[in-house]
């Protein structure tokens, strides 16, 4: 994939560039916005760029896609950017836009490194970003022929036809198209994207799970109400919590995301914590559905009961498969909890894996790290493990240059 010539110049300057990336991403997205404020009004995560973890996950992932070419020089590593594409593709992305990110990109690399960006680097790290950009543009134009939409054009105004509280922090909407016609098809544990006015005109997007099973009349999802820790609190989250109500009409995108569950008879592992729950109640409500007769492990983490959205839905589902077994976890048990429950964080040290184990894990990165970490040494090979990230994937970087198949958004 990576020239002959500029393959030696990558190999050389990737620990330079890597130790400046953060750098450069930060004075990258200054001159972009800069130069095109309606991108981060309209577009970017305003939350996740002053919070820093926009930067960081574009650091990241440049940096893993660099060291994959260096050492796959072989194979064009799609699967790592799947998560990526899907995310783009339900912002409406579209190819053109990579010609404007490369051009302030480029400034920010020869303003941050000075005279170290030499022509034959130059030459070198624009080669990079064209093999990233090409294998994104290619996948997303996969993605919208699937979904047959034109580029870009993703966005239907969808009327809230219910609205439920589902814990304090957390509240669910029933969807359907406001011009009456029936909901897209979806595979379960996918997102779509939602678009809100705020206050101040700007119009912000966030990812939220389908939390119920594709071919219902309507879609579900399920709005955790964010409060940043240091920081504003999330602005569309805040927004629905306080503001959508039944008969509002949303701009709702089409479903994307790659944590979809797969078809087969195996054995699964649905491993949750917090929000982080609603991908995998949207899979169970699919496998009890369609009467499905495989195995299924289901494991979820969370504050306490209370804190649990759709805790009996999903204790309800796992009960209607007739190989179903549901383990909690909470920080605290309090009140309602069911005796089976165990206090403090997730253990799968006394969850039976079985072999042919396909997982599913959706939740804060550091327990996906942890979740992950123990399933390795017990033996599940990292193929099998799926997962998705809420906001900023800052999990790219670690899991890229393994080789890790993707999950999905949110």
């Amino acid at each position: 994939m990576l020239s002959e010539q500029s393959a030696p110049v990558i190999r050389a300057t990737l620990p330079a560039v890597g130790a400046a990336i953060q750098d450069i991403t930060r004075l990258f997205y200054r001159k972009l916005f800069a130069a095109h404020p309606e991108l981060l009004r309209d577009l970017f995560n305003r939350g996740n760029q002053a919070n820093g973890e926009q930067q960081q996950a574009l650091a990241g992932s440049i940096a893993a896609f660099a060291g994959m070419l260096l050492e796959h020089p072989d194979t064009r590593p799609d699967s790592m950017l799947s998560r990526i594409a899907h995310k783009h593709v339900s912002l409406g992305i579209t190819a053109d836009q990579y010609k404007i990110v490369h051009k302030h990109l480029f400034e920010a690399i020869v303003e941050v490194l000075g005279d170290a960006v030499t022509p034959e680097v130059a030459a070198a790290w624009d080669e990079v970003y064209w093999l990233m950009a090409n294998a994104l543009t290619a996948v997303e134009a996969r993605l919208y022929q699937e979904a047959g939409l034109p580029a870009g054009d993703v966005q239907r105004s969808m009327e809230i036809v219910t609205r439920t509280e589902e814990t304090p922090d957390s509240v669910s909407f029933l969807l359907r198209p406001a011009d009456g016609s029936p909901v897209r098809p979806f595979r379960p544990g996918q997102y779509v994207s939602v678009q809100v006015t705020l206050p101040d005109g700007a119009r912000q997007i966030r990812q939220y799970s389908l939390s119920s099973a594709p071919g219902r009349p309507e879609w579900r999802i399920t709005v955790k109400r964010v409060a940043a820790t240091g920081g504003p609190d999330g602005e569309v989250s805040s927004w629905l919590h306080a503001g959508a109500r039944e008969g509002d009409v949303l701009t709702v995108s089409a479903p994307f995301g790659d944590l979809a569950l797969e078809q087969g008879d195996g054995p699964l592992l649905l491993v949750s914590a917090g929000i982080g729950v609603t991908p995998m109640v949207g899979m169970l409500d699919h496998l009890a559905a369609t009467g499905s007769t495989r195995p299924v492990t289901v494991v979820h983490a969370d504050r306490g009961p209370a804190d649990h959205a759709h805790r009996e839905e999903q204790r309800a589902l796992v009960e209607a498969l007739p190989d179903g077994r549901l383990h909690l976890f909470y920080e605290e048990l309090g009140d309602g909890a069911p005796e089976s429950a165990s206090a403090g964080r997730a253990d799968l040290a006394a969850v039976d894996l079985p072999e042919g184990l396909t997982v599913y894990l959706c939740g804060p990165v550091p327990f996906m790290r942890a979740v992950r970490g123990d399933l390795l040494r017990r033996g599940v090979p990292a193929e099998y493990v799926h997962y998705e990230v809420f906001g900023p994937d800052l999990w790219l970087g670690e899991q890229g240059e393994q080789g890790e198949p993707e999950g999905a958004a949110a």
